[in-house]
C-alpha cells in the first residue's frame, strides 16, 4: 500500500473529498468523514489481543512527518505493554478532574468574604472597616490562593508590603483579622492549622502608641480655609468634618447614623449602645450650628435613611459611606496646608477635647462630651448624663469653631468654674 503524500492530501481536502480513512502504514490513518470539515489523524494498534484506536491530532496542527514520529513513539509505548489510548483517558480523566477541583477550590477571597458575610456583618457596627481591610490589603496579597496553599511565606510577604508604604497600624489590623479569617477556616474544617498563627505584633507593625495629634486654633482656621480650597472636596464631605469636630464624636458614628437618630427640632442626637463604641447609649445636644449643617445635609441626601448614603461605586452590602471616604477626603485638604503636621479624623476628638478644656469645661463634662465613662469609683456610683453642662460646653465650643471659620477674634468666653 501506497503511503500518504502532502500534496495528496491538499489535494482531497481542496475537492472536498471526504473518507473514513486512508493508511500511511504503521497503524497511521488519516480520517476525513462527511461530518467534519478538516481530517485528522488516527492511530490503530492492538493490546493483548484487542484492537484500540486513538485520536492524535488534527492535520492542520500535524503534518504528515509529525504524525508519522507521533505513531512511531507511541508504538514503542505498545510494544512495552502500554494501553497508550487508555493512558491517554485517563490523563484527560485526571486533568478534568483538576479543573473541576481548580473550580470548586476554596479561594482566600471567598473565604474572607464568607467571614465577612456571617461573622462581620451581622454584628459589628462598622463592618466596612473590614471591607477595606480585605479589599485593600488581604485580597490583593492572597486571595487568589487556594485556602490551603497559604504558607507563613505568604502572610509575612503581605505584612512587609504594607510596613513598606508606610502603614505599620494597617499591619497589625491586616494580621489580627488574618489571623480571625483562618481561624474560622478551621472552625468550618476547611485548615487544620492557622498560616498566620505564629506571627506577632513585631512580625507586623510593632508596638502601637497613641497618638498626641491635635489642631491649635491657627490650624484649625487653615483647616476651615483649606476645605474651601481643596480641589474635589465636596461640600458634604466639609459638613461632615465640622459636624465630627462639633460633637466631638467617632467618625464611624456619625458616618453609619440613620436620620432616625436625629430629632433636629428637639436639637438631639440619640446615639444607641449598639452603635456606640464603648456601648453606652447617649444623646447628644446639638448646638445651633450643627442643626444647621445637618438641615443641609438632609437637603444633600436626597431622602436616604442615611445621613451620609453610600456613594457610587461603593460597597453595595454598606448603605452609608465607607470608613475610607473621609480619610481619602482628608488628604485633599491636607495638601492644601503644607508646613502642617499631618494629623486625622481621629485626632478631631482630641482637638476637642483639648479645646474644651482650654475653655474652662469641667473635666468630668468634657469626657462626657466625648462619651468616656467616668473612672474610678465615681464612674460607678455618679450615673449622671450632665445633659445641660454638655449643652452648654457643645455650644461653647461650637462658637469658637464658627468664629475662627469666619476669621473673628477669639472672643468667646470660657465657662467659669464655680
Amino acid at each position: 500500500m501506497a503511503k500518504l503524500t502532502d500534496i495528496q492530501i491538499r489535494a482531497w481536502i481542496k475537492a472536498g473529498e471526504h473518507f473514513e480513512g486512508r493508511a500511511d502504514g504503521g497503524g497511521l490513518y488519516l480520517c476525513f468523514p462527511t461530518r467534519y470539515s478538516a481530517p485528522f489523524w488516527r492511530y490503530r494498534y492492538r493490546i493483548a489481543g484487542k484492537q484500540r484506536t486513538m485520536l492524535i491530532g488534527s492535520y492542520s496542527d500535524l503534518s504528515l512527518s509529525k504524525a508519522r514520529a507521533t505513531v512511531k513513539e507511541l508504538a514503542a509505548h505498545v510494544a512495552l505493554g502500554h494501553d497508550v489510548a487508555g493512558e491517554k483517558q485517563t490523563r484527560k480523566a485526571e486533568a478534568l478532574a483538576r479543573m473541576e477541583e481548580e473550580k470548586n477550590a476554596l479561594r482566600v477571597s471567598d473565604l474572607a468574604a464568607e467571614y465577612f458575610q456571617r461573622q462581620i456583618l451581622p454584628r459589628w457596627k462598622h463592618p466596612d472597616i473590614l471591607r477595606r481591610r480585605i479589599d485593600k490589603d488581604i485580597n490583593p496579597h492572597i486571595g487568589s490562593l487556594k485556602v490551603e496553599d497559604v504558607k507563613p511565606r505568604h502572610i509575612d510577604a503581605m505584612l512587609q508590603s504594607i510596613v513598606a508604604r508606610g502603614a505599620p497600624t494597617v499591619a497589625n489590623d491586616v494580621l489580627r483579622w488574618t489571623k480571625r479569617i483562618f481561624d474560622y477556616a478551621i472552625k468550618r474544617h476547611a485548615l487544620e492549622t492557622n498560616p498566620a498563627g505564629a506571627f506577632e505584633l513585631s512580625d507586623a507593625g510593632g508596638q502601637e502608641n497613641s497618638r498626641e495629634r491635635w489642631l491649635s486654633r491657627d490650624e484649625l482656621i487653615q483647616f476651615f480655609q483649606a476645605m474651601r480650597m481643596a480641589k474635589g472636596f465636596s461640600r458634604e464631605n466639609e459638613l461632615t468634618m465640622k459636624l465630627i469636630l462639633c460633637l466631638c464624636c467617632r467618625k464611624m458614628e456619625l458616618c453609619g447614623a440613620p436620620w432616625a437618630e436625629f430629632d433636629l427640632d428637639e436639637a438631639i442626637w440619640r446615639l444607641p449602645a449598639e452603635r456606640a463604641k464603648n456601648g453606652d447609649a447617649i444623646d447628644i445636644p446639638l448646638p445651633p450650628p450643627a442643626v444647621e449643617w445637618l438641615r443641609e445635609l438632609h437637603s444633600i441626601s436626597g431622602g436616604s435613611n442615611w445621613v451620609l448614603p453610600a456613594r457610587k461605586m461603593q460597597h453595595r452590602m454598606i448603605p452609608h459611606i465607607q470608613e475610607s471616604t473621609l480619610p481619602v477626603a482628608l488628604a485633599k485638604v491636607r495638601r492644601e496646608m503644607p508646613g502642617v503636621q499631618t494629623f486625622t479624623v481621629h485626632d478631631f476628638r482630641r482637638t476637642a477635647r483639648t479645646h474644651l478644656a482650654a475653655l474652662g469645661v469641667d473635666p468630668v463634662v468634657a469626657e462626657r462630651c466625648l462619651n468616656h465613662r467616668i473612672r474610678g469609683v465615681e464612674g460607678i456610683y455618679n450615673r449622671h448624663q450632665y445633659f445641660d453642662e454638655r449643652r452648654a460646653a457643645l455650644e461653647l465650643w461650637a462658637g469658637l469653631l464658627v468664629a475662627l471659620e469666619q476669621g473673628a477674634e477669639y472672643n468667646v468666653t470660657p465657662i467659669r468654674k464655680a
